[in-house]
């Protein structure tokens, strides 16, 4: 590996990603809410010698993008500053612990997002006619409908891009589908002490529920389907018997496997629950689909991570990225998108999210040597 790369490392500062990836993590930023953290992060990469653009997504809100070097970004790094909403607020704030910090967004993808501000400042500092010829996306909007990546999209069509969410550092060349599905039942209100005289919606879609999970696409193991009931409400009315229900279903295709044929699946289904659920009425709503992807080899890619990984002396895991992320769009836009970044799945969204400062140090270096080791195979 070129010394070139060595230095490289050595210029990432753990204490400044540290402060910012503390600084990241008091402000709040959930989807809709972003102007705070870009702002920051604006303020942060122009004190660097950034040269950024504001990339309007609506009125209020905007992507952070920025290029270096001669000629057009050969990678981008993509992060996304948006966390899902907090509970409660005083209990998800960032706290350090023995080398982990832990708060709403560290493992997604605040962490992750850190290590590419401070890779940005490390290829800043080369000269410039050193810079490889990278970009950076900081995006909005990828917790509710990736709106921040589809406006980046509209306009920027890169031939790679490293995504930062949490995979404990494995390389993720594939990734699910996903398939977002709203039911709602309806039922007949009446007191709850007489419930033979009306219709329980919450019984309809119980049972409804149970018929859609004995089909075999459901059933199967390994099944290409993750399937995950996420909210289950009814109508609050009192003491009566309640005559709506909603559901929402998060479904996880595996690559390959489209969301069309998990639809039809489910309408079909739908289709015999009206005959054997009695008064049986429910609507579909499927909200957002988006398909799976396997990148299949990528040699000049891996063959860099294999070096910079074992220079690093760190084992190359190469995995499937199992959540939903902005990668479906990217992909779907015709560019090849890898997920790798520091933190784990298994934490996000959760009261102990957390992720270690040593992997998001290390990605800071992952990145950083990726930019310059792709340009030059490009």
């Amino acid at each position: 590996m070129p010394h070139r790369l060595e230095e490289i490392w050595k210029r990432v500062d753990p204490e400044r990603l540290r402060s910012t990836f503390l600084d990241m993590l008091e402000i709040y930023s959930p989807s809709g809410k972003e102007e705070d953290i870009q702002g920051y992060l604006e303020e942060t990469l122009r004190s660097a010698g950034a040269d950024l653009e504001r990339q309007a997504v609506d009125e209020a809100r905007f992507n952070l993008h920025a290029v270096m070097g001669k000629g057009p970004p050969a990678l981008y790094l993509v992060g996304h500053v948006d966390t899902v909403p907090a509970w409660d607020l005083d209990a998800l704030g960032p706290r350090e612990q023995a080398g982990v910090v832990h708060g709403l967004g560290s493992a997604d993808m605040k962490g992750g997002c850190a290590a590419m501000v401070e890779a940005w400042r490390t290829l800043l500092a080369l000269p410039e006619k050193e810079r490889p010829p990278v970009g950076l996306l900081l995006a909005v909007g990828e917790e509710e409908n990736g709106d921040g990546s589809a406006a980046f999209l509209e306009s920027h069509r890169p031939d790679w891009a490293v995504i930062g969410e949490p995979t404990g550092l494995s390389a993720c060349f594939a990734h699910y589908g996903y398939l977002e599905a709203g039911f709602v039942t309806r039922g007949r209100r009446i007191h709850s002490s007489l419930p033979e005289l009306g219709h329980n919606a919450v019984e309809s879609m119980l049972r409804f529920l149970l018929h859609l999970q004995r089909d075999p696409l459901f059933r199967r193991k390994p099944s290409p389907v993750v399937y995950s009931i996420r909210e289950l409400s009814s109508s609050r009315a009192g003491f009566v018997v309640p005559d709506r229900c909603e559901a929402w279903i998060d479904l996880h295709l595996f690559p390959g496997t489209a969301p069309e044929t998990v639809i039809q699946t489910i309408e079909n289904r739908t289709a015999t629950a009206r005959r054997t659920i009695h008064d049986f009425s429910i609507e579909l709503d499927f909200e957002f689909a988006a398909r799976g992807y396997d990148l299949g080899p990528c040699d000049d890619f891996e063959d860099a991570l294999k070096e910079i990984y074992g220079q690093l002396q760190l084992p190359l895991r190469r995995d499937s990225f199992r959540s939903h992320s902005d990668g479906n769009l990217f992909y779907e836009a015709g560019v090849k998108p890898v997920i790798l970044g520091p933190g784990s799945l298994e934490t996000a969204h959760t009261p102990d999210e957390q992720t270690s400062l040593e992997q998001v140090v290390t990605a800071a270096r992952i990145y950083s040597s990726l930019c310059m080791s792709i340009a030059k195979t490009s």
